[in-house]
């Protein structure tokens, strides 16, 4: 794997974890939730910055944020229990469908 892409990844890691520890922060009353989110979101965006000088800023973003936002809904769904509706559910494959679509059918990302 080269390395841009597993910079991507371990960013969208970062960003996962950051934007989970959001909740357990209570509007940042709480010291390490609060930590984890300051660390998390600087380790994601420096690694963010990493894989732009290799690949388009409009990819990364779509990937970073797309698979975010799965991973997010996802943990929501089985650490808080917060419930997803069927048009989320269908809203969700949709990102994932365009995620997978970049990757496997376009060039401009890099692999």
């Amino acid at each position: 794997m080269k390395l841009h892409i597993a910079a991507l990844l371990i960013a969208i890691v970062f960003e996962t974890i950051a934007t989970s520890a959001l909740k357990a922060s209570d509007q940042f009353t709480k010291l390490t939730p609060t930590l984890i989110v300051i660390f998390g979101y600087a380790a994601s965006f420096w690694l963010l910055a990493y894989a732009v000088r290799f690949m388009p800023v409009g990819i990364v973003y779509a990937i970073w944020s797309g698979l975010g936002i799965v991973l997010v809904a996802v943990i929501a769904f089985v650490v808080f229990g917060q419930k997803l509706d069927l048009p989320a559910v269908i809203g969700l494959g949709l990102i994932l469908a365009g995620i997978l679509v970049i990757n496997i059918f376009s060039n401009t990302t890099g692999h």
